[in-house]
């Protein structure tokens, strides 16, 4: 399906936005350099290492004048539904232009005198390759996305003849406007590869803010992978608990594979009220509820965790089966209570003094992990390390 928009008044302008800052990703420019590296436009791009929401991954910057291609193409691959692609603008910020995902289908975000905002099918987050090529023909901007129409902008205007000049400047994984310039707000984190691209005909190299890029795997399954050097937090308040009612949270995966802390959850200024540590070398689960410690064989593929209001329930399934243990708070502070204010954090263990630190962090892939019955985004923790992979784990 395609979208076909036709908007008279903004249409040179339009055009002139599309043809320069979309099909112009990848160009060097005259103000690009000083000591920071240097990277190919054809580069395969990771662009979950992504360290701050907002600002660039990589990025560049050219003078208009010397653009002479209006034709460009890139593959590109996620599982994740929202965030950020791709961004350029000229005049410095006055007219812009953002891609990106958003409940899986591209986003397109224009800034030219008229705020627009177009999307459209194909969806892309189904962890294959694309390849998303955009043209100008005649009066219409394509994009197209494994050689067939997907966004389809119908422009024809007087603005048209308008003289080119000045500065373009692109950007990878990041904005250079304030996010409250948009009309459509989401999410900028992105768990996904850039490669192959085709700017322009260019070859010249893009700035990186990194020190180093960091891989891309080559196959890839739906998942959030921990390498074991880090996790995500989230403030327990995020979660709505109505009344006296339980919290279940539920965890998918291979956990004769795991090694390192699933889970752990902590109220402000009490001790650590919860863990589960897998052991590779003994293949054993081990759950820590305060002073009480339990050990099991990690032979099963789901976990669910219940807290009540004065205990917890811990149910493993395996296949046709299941087996469970409960824990009672005693004379601590109730479960839920505690929930009501802390942290949760997934693949580390808490640091005893309220701190992002953390230790035991987890390796492996947790297939799917929910709350309240609802599947977790490690993109909206409020810390994430970097190297988590939100929406994927190597296949």
């Amino acid at each position: 399906m395609c979208c076909r928009m036709t908007w008279k008044a903004m249409a040179g302008a339009l055009l002139l936005t599309l043809s320069l800052i979309l099909l112009g990703w990848g160009a060097e420019g005259q103000e690009n350099g000083g000591d920071k590296k240097k990277v190919p436009g054809s580069s395969t791009v990771n662009l979950g290492q992504n360290t701050h929401d907002w600002r660039p991954l990589i990025h560049t910057t050219v003078n208009l004048s010397e653009i002479r291609s209006i034709k460009s193409s890139f593959e590109f691959r996620t599982f994740d539904p929202e965030g950020l692609i791709f961004y350029g603008d000229t005049k410095n910020g006055d007219d812009w232009f953002i891609l990106s995902l958003k409940d899986g289908v591209p986003l397109m975000q224009i800034n030219k005198g008229v705020l627009v905002s177009v999307a459209g099918n194909p969806r892309l987050n189904d962890g294959k390759w694309h390849t998303m090529e955009v043209s100008n023909q005649g009066n219409f901007v394509n994009l197209e996305v494994d050689g067939t129409g997907g966004l389809v902008v119908g422009i024809h205007s007087k603005q048209m003849e308008e003289v080119i000049y000045g500065k373009l400047r692109l950007a990878l994984g990041g904005i250079l406007i304030s996010k409250e310039k948009m009309i459509v707000q989401f999410n900028p984190k992105m768990d996904g590869c850039v490669r192959k691209g085709n700017w322009l005909n260019l070859t010249s190299p893009w700035v990186a803010e990194a020190d180093e890029l960091q891989p891309c795997y080559e196959n890839i399954q739906p998942g959030s992978y921990f390498p074991g050097t880090g996790f995500a937090i989230f403030n327990t308040s995020d979660f709505q608990i109505d009344g006296d009612h339980e919290v279940h949270i539920e965890l998918w995966g291979d956990f004769s594979q795991m090694d390192g802390t699933l889970l752990s959850i902590k109220a402000d200024g009490e001790e650590l009220m919860f863990s589960v540590v897998a052991d590779n070398n003994t293949k054993n689960f081990t759950f820590t509820s305060r002073e009480e410690v339990f050990t099991m064989k990690n032979t099963f593929k789901r976990l669910q965790i219940k807290f009540l209001k004065d205990s917890l329930r811990v149910v493993k399934h395996e296949e046709e089966s299941s087996a469970d243990f409960s824990v009672s708070a005693g004379s601590n502070t109730g479960y839920l209570s505690a929930w009501r204010d802390g942290h949760l954090a997934i693949g580390g263990l808490l640091g005893e003094n309220d701190d992002d630190v953390g230790s035991q962090f987890l390796t492996g892939c947790l297939e799917k992990i929910q709350v309240q019955g609802k599947d977790l985004d490690l993109d909206l923790a409020r810390v994430k390390h970097v190297s988590v992979s939100s929406h994927s784990c190597p296949a």
